[in-house]
């Protein structure tokens, strides 16, 4: 059943067993009671759910631990959406070697393009790299 399935990919089933009423909680009001990740993976559920030809989204994995997102990253993207057009925009590089394709944006412009192994050397995401693995 494609609900069951994008409820495990979204790593939404520990959070559902601890909600009173399971998928049938009351949410509240903006998802009040629910923490930054817990609405990330459920709007990111509701969105892979509906079972759409291209999916364009906005720094969805940005409120997960690093363990979650590599989980839902090769999971749901790589594998589950793998015959779907995906456009991921986001600031995470954890990922830009599993990409088809890399779009660097700068000021609204593009000023990179290409596969991993053809942009890995340019010196902007060498520079974005050594910022990112000094944390």
């Amino acid at each position: 059943m494609r609900y069951r399935k994008v409820i495990q990919l979204c790593e939404l089933e520990r959070d559902l067993e601890i909600l009173p009423a399971g998928d049938d909680t009351y949410i509240g009001e903006k998802g009040i009671n629910l923490s930054g990740g817990q609405k990330a993976r459920i709007s990111l559920a509701r969105a892979v759910y509906y079972d759409a030809d291209i999916y364009l989204m906005d720094d969805p994995l940005s409120a997960l631990d690093s363990h979650v997102k590599k989980a839902i990253f090769e999971r749901l993207f790589l594998d589950f959406l793998k015959d779907k057009t995906r456009i991921l925009v986001t600031h995470a590089i954890d990922f830009l070697k599993s990409s088809d394709k890399i779009l660097v944006l700068q000021e609204g412009k593009l000023v990179l393009e290409g596969k991993f192994d053809e942009v890995q050397n340019d010196p902007y995401i060498t520079q974005i790299c050594a910022i990112h693995n000094k944390h």
